[in-house]
């Protein structure tokens, strides 16, 4: 069985990642059979509820403030349509339904408040709650774990030098000191990146790098491709080729054989067998609704037509989960 490594030097993932593509898919096809139950894929939702007007200036996001897109600032949804979409959520499958807010960082207010009874209500109808709401400090956190948050998603994007060129705002460092107090609250960590904003191959080997060497690699491990939005100063990037997203989910998959790994944002654009190689190479968890916070995002229909044909099936909540994760009121899947 592969080994779980948390000592991955560079030229080591460089080679994982430069493996000629159908060995590198059959390599990580090989790991990903020794860790995980094969065709098993998790479905998941994700919901904007506190849409665009962020302070960031994140060169690939359409919520930021300082990009003229056509997203329009708005008030955190009511609490009627935040459970009304998870319930819809849980209907059509979905076992983890995340929660974004577009917020440079959690904010101690009322809204914040709100977002700890949304978690409370959620987890109590046996979905894993995920919220992605910025930075956090060390009582946030803590906050989030009594409320019964099961998992925190705060992504590296990339290489610390490429995320400073596309960033200004924040710095490398803050989104490792909040997911530093993220794990040492024991809430599972979802952490990815994105490719396709014009960073290099070794950009990308460094991400993989940072986060396979972390003291515990992540729960979960979201890889995304850009979707080039109009306003941004990333409107004119080309679409990710499905072997780039392949690429990464296998050299993911081999680096971090027990992680969940996310075929994520720009699975919209690829036909049913490019995500199919995504399968084969190591993913077994995909976000379906209508949106990707503010993105389009796969039909479910198609997506459940998609399973059936390649044979796959839906992952329950909470399996596997470690016991420090779990919420006092959930037991974990068998």
């Amino acid at each position: 069985m592969a080994e779980i490594r948390t000592d991955w030097t560079t030229d080591e993932i460089s080679e994982i990642y430069h493996t000629p593509l159908m060995e590198l898919i059959y390599r990580a096809a090989s790991v990903h059979r020794e860790h995980q139950e094969t065709g098993e894929v998790q479905v998941c939702t994700l919901l904007s509820i506190k849409t665009g007007g962020c302070p960031e200036d994140c060169s690939y996001c359409p919520q930021s403030a300082h990009n003229n897109t056509e997203v329009e600032p708005g008030k955190m949804l009511d609490r009627e349509v935040i459970l009304s979409a998870a319930h819809k959520a849980k209907e059509a499958g979905s076992t983890r339904f995340c929660m974004g807010a577009a917020w440079r960082c959690a904010r101690k207010t009322k809204d914040f408040e709100r977002v700890l009874d949304m978690i409370r209500e959620i987890t109590d109808m046996d979905m894993e709650v995920c919220c992605t709401l910025g930075m956090l400090d060390d009582e946030q956190a803590a906050q989030l774990k009594e409320a019964g948050l099961y998992a925190y998603n705060h992504n590296l994007d990339s290489s610390e030098d490429f995320y400073n060129r596309i960033i200004s705002t924040r710095k490398y460092q803050d989104r490792l000191d909040t997911l530093g107090r993220v794990r040492d609250n024991d809430i599972s960590v979802c952490c990815g990146g994105i490719i396709g904003m014009g960073e290099t191959d070794e950009d990308r080997i460094e991400l993989i790098q940072n986060l396979a060497t972390m003291p515990e690699h992540p729960e979960s491990v979201p890889v995304n491709a850009l979707i080039a939005v109009e306003g941004t100063p990333m409107e004119d990037q080309p679409k990710v080729p499905w072997q780039d997203m392949a690429r990464m989910i296998a050299t993911a998959r081999i680096t971090m054989p027990e992680s969940m790994v996310r075929l994520s944002a720009g699975r919209v654009d690829m036909s049913m067998a490019e995500q199919a190689h995504c399968f084969m190479a190591g993913a077994n968890s995909i976000f379906t609704g209508e949106k990707l916070l503010t993105t389009d995002n796969n039909e479910l229909g198609k997506d459940m037509k998609m399973f059936d044909i390649l044979g796959l099936t839906a992952r329950e909540a909470f399996k596997d989960a470690k016991e420090e994760h779990l919420p006092e009121t959930v037991e974990a899947a068998e």
